[in-house]
């Protein structure tokens, strides 16, 4: 294990070593909806993952035009296990020095093993630093269930998450975080318990919380393009990827759900779908799947249409410039709030549905809305390109294939939703 100092929680989230030293506590991301690597909370803005070389290069050499598009770069931490003064290893995280990390090696997450059980942080143990060490090398089916652990109670959505099965039922089971965000942070954590050494410690990239703007982030993680793998992936790889882009809508749309979360108005929790029900899914049900994330359980945002469409189009108007770029692997978020301000109004003027009372510190104005008048507030909305560590462009880390042109299977599926979501629009004027 890596440093095991006593750690004493400080305001904010952070922390201080017997030694002097700061550090961060991270937690697991709560709306993390699909993706291989566990996204950690670092603070309200910024969320962390583990670092893969080549994104982080990618990052560092964006197009300007490009950035509004996609989380802004914040650096690097260190990150490690460490034990606290009640027996249980976390994770935090260090400002990076280059002569102490060990460098990250250049595999993306999905190729690196993967392991059915892991957890947050481990039981109590013994008194003594030693035992709390041969407490973190147990296996890691020893202990079933990540939400009875301590350091997981205080991680948690004031809103319940429930998965939506193969039938489209909803789970009885109601949990406070959305189960992929648990899943991929299980993973993630048995791998680096299983490769850990004494004292190492793991390179992680800082990147902007894109949700942190809203209240109830509805999020949709689409994967995007007609080809998966990257230039380098072996002929085994590749097969793999060609086929489940043969057998989904990412090669009759340029694009399939890998994941989403939708907050539903009239039960006051998220819905949930992961990449394993995109991936089955039809171009019709690739439609129901986007009428699905955009209805809050009471009605259609209709209202959501212009602006995801005007965000979308922009985006293909930047990315139809970038000449040799390919984005392979890589993933879309469309992001909206589940309960604004128009929301809360729409609840006030329907009271047969029992819902809380309109929230008082709305404008007066608003507060006198009819039933049959809608406000005319524009919703946030967000539109941004994640996971790079599958991308190249001409000239970028001495990579031997250079491609011509945009990146047509990604403009195809931008194309693909745009049309899509027109259609919806047009049906329900």
């Amino acid at each position: 294990m890596c440093v095991c100092q006593t750690m004493e929680v400080g305001k904010h989230g952070k922390n201080t070593t017997h030694t002097g030293g700061r550090g961060v506590l991270l937690e697991p991301f709560i709306h993390q909806v699909g993706g291989h690597s566990s996204m950690m909370r670092y603070d309200d803005h910024t969320v962390c993952k583990p670092l893969i070389t080549r994104e982080q290069r990618f990052y560092e050499s964006l197009p300007p035009e490009m950035k509004e598009f996609t989380p802004e770069y914040k650096g690097v931490v260190s990150v490690c296990f460490e034990g606290d003064s009640d027996g249980y290893i976390n994770l935090v995280a260090y400002p990076y020095v280059e002569s102490e990390a060990l460098e990250q090696e250049d595999t993306p997450e999905r190729d690196q093993p993967r392991r059915k059980h892991s957890r947050r942080s481990l039981n109590r143990s013994g008194s003594g630093s030693e035992h709390k060490e041969e407490k973190a090398g147990l296996p890691t089916d020893c202990i079933e269930s990540v939400q009875d652990t301590k350091s997981l109670k205080s991680f948690h959505s004031d809103v319940p998450f429930q998965m939506l099965d193969a039938n489209s039922s909803v789970s009885s089971e109601k949990i406070t975080f959305n189960p992929w965000s648990l899943r991929c942070h299980k993973q993630q954590l048995s791998r680096m318990r299983s490769e850990s050494k004494e004292r190492k410690l793991y390179k992680f990239l800082l990147l902007e919380n894109v949700v942190h703007h809203f209240r109830f982030p509805c999020v949709l993680d689409l994967k995007m393009g007609t080809r998966q793998h990257g230039d380098d992936a072996s002929e085994e790889k590749a097969a793999r990827q060609m086929k489940k882009c043969a057998q989904s809508t990412s090669a009759t749309l340029g694009v399939r759900v890998c994941g989403m979360q939708v907050y539903q108005l009239d039960t006051g929790h998220y819905l949930c779908r992961n990449k394993y029900y995109g991936r089955g899914l039809s171009i019709e049900g690739f439609r129901s799947a986007l009428y699905q994330y955009l209805h809050n359980g009471v009605e259609l945002r209709k209202d959501l249409f212009e602006p995801i469409l005007s965000k979308l189009r922009s985006l293909k108007s930047v990315l139809e410039r970038q000449a040799s770029y390919r984005f392979y692997s890589s993933s879309l978020l469309i992001i909206y709030d589940g309960k604004d301000v128009r929301s809360e109004i729409n609840i006030e003027c329907r009271p047969e549905m029992h819902l809380k009372q309109v929230d008082l510190s709305l404008p007066e104005s608003l507060h006198d809305a009819s039933s049959t008048e809608s406000p005319t507030i524009q919703p946030k909305v967000d539109v941004r390109m994640i996971d790079f560590a599958h991308s190249t462009f001409k000239g970028f880390r001495d990579d031997l294939t250079v491609h011509d042109g945009p990146d047509m299977g990604y403009v195809f599926g931008l194309e693909s939703l745009v049309n899509i979501i027109g259609q919806m629009q047009d049906e329900n004027q």
